[in-house]
């Protein structure tokens, strides 16, 4: 690479190799000038008052690689389904969601990748809820020229993962409530599950097909948990009676169904007692009294990635009990917005 240096009153009609960038403190930092722009009469003020006395013209050598088009090319290499890549600015691009639904990162290709000289690949944590628009990722190099060899290194590297980062959406999946609890069934207390359910539902795009009450009787609730499969639910969630006292049976009547347990009992708090089961295609949640009272939960870490047409296995539980804490955040919950649930 050549570099050669002109002062701005002699650089008008000559064409910018790089961006300039701009920065007032505490209100912008960004390009003043774009690769490629011609410099004009005019500009010569502005450059200096942003401290340009000189402009640098970039002459490439074989075998180099502008940054924007770098980053151009990483980024289509590591954006999957569900993703938008915007266009380069002072050497970066942002890649961001297309549609609503559950990000998904392969951290060792992300890994990998920034392990390659000059390489940065900066993500969210995977199996996030995002929305359409929201932040997902940006890549970068480091200096304003590399080598070929190096774009095409990390393309390499992405190319077995399909993207390093996709979005899957929600399905739109039907979802119904199975209330258990004698205290609940007899109007000794009011339901406050129900309204949760109906919440977290509509905020995933999915459909509440219904609610039900039964009493701690696993009979009941596993005729009830079967009507609703056969009414087309993709998801049943069991409330209550998920502990360990005899008259909790809400997992003797998920097992009664015949349904496979993945897991009951999980390395999440809030969240321990929660069971996870599949009926054929259909899972079966059971969820403990947590899902009342607390904002969130490990219903917040699962049900997403069921809506978003994934089935887990017990290696998936297993790994939720990194970054499964909970803790109270200063001002209220800001999940996702925090470390809860990310590995």
């Amino acid at each position: 690479m050549a570099i050669k240096k002109v002062r701005v009153e002699a650089a008008v009609g000559m064409v910018l190799g790089h961006d300039i960038t701009k920065i007032v403190p505490g209100e912008y930092k960004g390009p003043a000038f774009k690769k490629g722009h011609i410099i004009r009469e005019e500009d010569i003020p502005h450059l200096k008052s942003i401290g340009k006395d000189h402009i640098y013209l970039i002459e490439l050598t074989e075998g180099q690689v502008h940054e924007n088009e770098a980053v151009s090319r990483i980024a289509r290499a590591v954006a999957g389904p569900g993703v938008a890549a915007a266009t380069p600015s002072e050497g970066r691009v942002n890649l961001t969601a297309a549609t609503d639904g559950l990000l998904k990162v392969d951290r060792a290709t992300v890994t990998a990748i920034n392990s390659v000289e000059n390489a940065v690949f900066s993500t969210l944590h995977s199996n996030r809820p995002v929305k359409s628009g929201d932040l997902l990722a940006a890549v970068k190099v480091v200096p304003l020229v590399v080598d070929a060899a190096m774009v095409a290194a990390v393309e390499a590297i992405a190319a077995p993962a399909g993207g390093a980062v996709s979005v899957l959406p929600m399905r739109g999946l039907k979802v119904a409530a199975v209330i258990t609890g004698n205290e609940i069934f007899y109007g000794r207390i009011q339901d406050r599950f129900a309204p949760v359910f109906a919440a977290k539902a509509a905020e995933y795009g999915a459909t509440l097909l219904g609610v039900t009450y039964k009493p701690d009787d696993p009979k009941q609730i596993k005729a009830a948990i079967l009507d609703f499969k056969n009414q087309g639910a993709d998801v049943i969630v069991a409330s209550g009676g998920m502990s360990v006292d005899p008259d909790d049976v809400t997992p003797d009547a998920i097992r009664a169904t015949g349904a496979e347990v993945i897991s009951y009992g999980t390395p999440v708090l809030p969240g321990a007692m929660f069971m996870l089961a599949y009926l054929g295609d259909v899972a079966v949640m059971g969820m403990p009294a947590c899902g009342m009272y607390s904002k969130t939960t490990v219903f917040d870490l699962i049900l997403p990635r069921v809506l978003a047409g994934e089935r887990l296995g017990k290696g998936d539980i297993a790994a939720l009990g990194y970054g499964g804490l909970c803790v109270s955040c200063k001002g209220g919950c800001s999940y996702p917005c925090c470390p809860f649930g990310k590995a």
